[in-house]
């Protein structure tokens, strides 16, 4: 996959989860055989299906703030066109393929999405295909339907908090915005929205 040349959104900081070609996966043995129970019980009630009502073929609207925490008038590009997501590993992982297009280009990644189970988190991490470089990873998991997920970066040289947050909004509509702060989580800017509508279920 290629972009063009001509971008003009420093995409390397946008959808910090939606992404990446890394991945380890280690499997603990088992230990005694009276922990068996719990631990199947444990697994039952784990967040490892989270995202299985997300596994498809959507159609996505994206809008992108192109120039997030700073002082210039806020401009959203706008981007439309699909996001593939496949399951991994038994569904301890998935991967996201994003295809989107726009007046001021394209934007082509994948966002890996891996469970750690000891931790009962999942980790969200970005790769653009544009540079092939990964961004920093954000954290969590899904309470009361929505999935709030929270890391840390840089952009410009300072550092700044990262908010993702996933939110259903029926089974075959979903929307992701991503925010940053300054100020160590006290105010938070969006500077991306996705909308989803389902268009294929290959769950």
């Amino acid at each position: 996959m290629n972009l063009p040349t001509k971008i003009t959104v420093p995409y390397k900081h946008l959808l910090v989860p939606c992404l990446s070609l890394l991945m380890l996966t280690v499997t603990a043995a088992a230990g005694d055989a009276a922990a068996a129970p719990l631990r199947a019980s444990a697994a039952a009630e784990d967040g490892r299906h989270d995202f299985d009502w997300e596994i498809g073929t959507w159609h996505t609207k994206v809008r992108v703030l192109a120039d997030p925490l700073s002082e210039s008038e806020d401009e959203w590009l706008h981007f439309e066109g699909t996001s593939v997501v496949r399951p991994l590993l038994d569904r301890h992982a998935n991967v996201v393929e994003l295809k989107v297009s726009g007046p001021n280009g394209r934007v082509e990644g994948l966002n890996l999405r891996l469970y750690e189970p000891q931790a009962g988190r999942w980790s969200l991490t970005f790769v653009n295909i544009r540079d092939g470089l990964l961004t920093p990873s954000v954290y969590g998991g899904f309470h009361d339907g929505v999935g709030e997920f929270f890391g840390d970066d840089q952009i410009r040289g300072r550092a700044i908090k990262v908010r993702f947050l996933i939110l259903r909004q029926g089974p075959d509509n979903a929307r992701f915005e991503q925010a940053f702060s300054d100020d160590g989580g006290e105010t938070w800017e969006t500077n991306w929205i996705a909308v989803d509508n389902r268009i294929d279920d290959a769950s």
